[in-house]
């Protein structure tokens, strides 16, 4: 099973054991719903939801059996993942850019060695003796073929340190 990380359970909320998840994770809508597993905290407890909704940045999620905070204190704090096997999902997640190699204008930049999420968008992490940090956004990434485990980047000038 390979685990997805969603976000964290960052408290819960009222006295009837539902918990306010703090995720960035880019679908969203695939997998805040119900009867869909979540993974919590590095043991990985299982816990199927049976009530979601939003409230302000918050995602409020009910698992089944946990009718009261006491149910549910313990999970404060605690990282949330699903298994990948379970979403359905058009394009690629994060975690698929680890490894990648990666060109711009038809020259080797480097391999992507981890993504950083921020508020406003990821950041691509690549290393070839340099580090370059790059937005994963459209205006920066050409093509993704994971087939072929490359990422094609839109040359811009001053992106990369040009000699």
């Amino acid at each position: 099973m390979e685990y997805i990380y969603i976000g964290d359970i960052v408290n819960t909320h009222g006295l009837k054991g539902e918990v306010r998840i703090l995720s960035h994770f880019k679908f969203k809508k695939n997998v805040f719903k119900i009867d869909m597993p979540f993974y919590i905290s590095k043991n990985y407890y299982k816990e199927i939801i049976k009530s979601y909704r939003v409230h302000k940045n918050y995602d409020m999620v009910i698992f089944n059996g946990k009718n009261s905070i006491d149910d549910v204190i313990i999970y404060k704090g605690e990282p949330v993942y699903v298994n990948k096997d379970d979403l359905e999902y058009d394009g690629y997640l994060n975690e698929d850019l680890i490894g990648l190699k990666v060109y711009c204008d038809n020259k080797y930049i480097g391999d992507v060695i981890n993504i950083l999420t921020t508020n406003a968008h990821d950041i691509l992490v690549i290393e070839n003796g340099s580090k370059y940090m790059v937005p994963n956004i459209d205006e920066f990434i050409q093509h993704v073929d994971l087939d072929k485990g490359i990422m094609v980047l839109k040359y811009m000038k001053g992106l990369f340190n040009e000699d």
